[in-house]
């Protein structure tokens, strides 16, 4: 299998089941779908009369190209599909099988530290923070302290474990934060564990004790803004009306440059309101901040801020216009990194990662102020989707089993796609949530998705051309 496409001037050819990527001129690329149109090397192998198949089938096709270069062209593609580096067939489809019946292991949580909030976001899946209840919830450090039990108990052998507060707003119960950070560090000296801390902050009451903490706790801060002053004091207001992008703008610069512009990111959220998202990333980056994330809202479409299908082109569009600008900046003092454009063609995550994607109610788990076990954040309040507390553990077996099954060969929208050993499936909140099963897709996003990966590849391509 294989995805053809042309993104800011570059001819990118992706061979889906080897994860090459080739870089072509026009006649490779016509000769490349050619091949892929005629079937000519459907079963990935290079056989006697094929290459002779494809110069014959290209100069029918390109008859104002010189026959000298297509038949380079043809040899070129032969040698290819001889090294297993171009319409390679799928070798991972069964090994999803023993990968369904893995062990239980738990590497992640994340901690509702606080089921309140100090904003009122529009868009908020949370409800304000209170997931569904009816009351402010602040997890206790006993809660706390028995999440991380509980972590270290079902890590297995893993060592490094991760740990994400979140809310609502954290740092509305800042003292736990700093409580349960302590023990961990104490459960690392006699488990022979690392944890990983991150926050998640609207920024409100960051203040000098937050930033000292977090600089020398917290492998990662994420700060939530969406850019622009109007677009974010639209949609992320104070429960009263006011603003409250021009309180934590300058915070967030502080906090940024005092961890050398890394290990934070400022995540923001684009709906209907600004489908010009590209505007808001980039004052974002010319505010200063080199790590920087701004999302689809997902909702509704009852809801007026909704994605909409219809505004499909006009956020592809943004999405290459905002490669463009960013190839342009590659090796200038104001380059930065696009979190949805951030993608390792090398390395990587492991094949079973590729397969499943985050692991959401299998291997990263979210507790509630109570302690109940959710799938993930997205599930917390759904009691359809109550797995356990960190107290008895993961008491739903079955539930756990379906998540088990979230793969690729598992969802019939993704088998045939190009973007599924990148996005591994997509996220089963949403799934869910558009369609009432986890092994669904969520349209929009995959189309979405799809488009940042292509936009990633051409970022890679313009920076190894901008390097060679």
């Amino acid at each position: 299998m294989i995805h053809t496409f042309k993104n800011n001037g570059i001819n990118i050819v992706m061979d889906i089941n080897s994860g090459a990527i080739h870089v072509v001129d026009d006649i490779a690329y016509d000769l490349i779908n050619i091949c892929d149109e005629k079937k000519i090397y459907e079963d990935g192998k290079a056989e006697t009369g094929r290459k002779e198949r494809l110069i014959e089938e290209g100069k029918k096709a390109c008859p104002g190209v010189p026959a000298e270069k297509i038949e380079q062209a043809a040899k070129e593609i032969e040698e290819l599909v001889e090294a297993e580096a171009l319409f390679t067939l799928d070798a991972y489809e069964e090994r999803v099988i023993d990968f369904s019946k893995r062990p239980n292991v738990v590497k992640a949580l994340c901690l509702h530290i606080a089921h309140d909030c100090n904003l009122a976001c529009k868009y908020c899946f949370a409800e304000e923070g209170k997931y569904h209840g009816q009351a402010t919830e602040l997890m206790s450090l006993e809660v706390g302290k028995a999440a991380l039990d509980f972590l270290v108990k079902n890590s297995g052998v893993r060592r490094n474990l991760e740990v994400d507060f979140f809310g609502g707003e954290p740092l509305l119960n800042f003292g736990v934060v700093k409580e349960i950070v302590a023990y961990g560090r104490e459960l690392e000296k006699t488990h022979n564990k690392k944890f990983r801390f991150t926050l998640t902050t609207n920024g409100v009451l960051l203040n000098e004790e937050v930033k000292e903490f977090a600089n020398r706790e917290m492998d990662n801060v994420v700060l939530s803004i969406d850019g622009r002053k109007e677009v974010h004091d639209k949609m992320r207001p104070f429960p009263s009306g006011a603003p409250s992008h021009d309180l934590i703008l300058p915070k967030f610069k502080d906090l940024a440059e005092s961890r050398g512009q890394q290990r934070y990111y400022v995540r923001g959220t684009f709906t209907h309101n600004n489908l010009d998202f590209s505007e808001d990333v980039l004052h974002l980056a010319d505010e200063g901040f080199k790590q920087i994330s701004v999302e689809p809202v997902v909702a509704k479409d009852t809801e007026s801020y909704a994605i909409k299908k219809e505004d499909l082109p006009k956020l592809f569009e943004e999405y290459d216009k905002l490669a463009a600008e960013m190839a342009k900046r590659i090796g200038k003092e104001n380059n930065f990194n696009f979190f949805h454009f951030m993608i390792d063609l090398e390395g990587g995550p492991c094949v079973y990662k590729r397969l499943s994607g985050c692991g959401s109610g299998t291997e990263y788990l979210a507790v509630t102020p109570k302690g109940e076990l959710y799938p993930c954040h997205q599930f917390v309040g759904n009691e359809e989707f109550l797995m356990g507390d960190v107290f008895t553990g993961v008491k739903n077996e079955a539930l756990r089993d379906r998540f088990k099954r979230c793969n690729v060969y598992a969802k019939e929208t993704c088998k045939d796609c190009f973007a599924r050993f990148y996005c591994s499936g997509g996220c089963s909140a949403n799934s869910y949530n558009f369609n009432g099963d986890i092994l669904s897709s969520y349209e929009i996003g995959c189309e979405l998705q799809k488009k940042r990966i292509e936009c990633a590849i051409m970022l890679k391509a313009a920076e190894a051309a901008a390097t060679a």
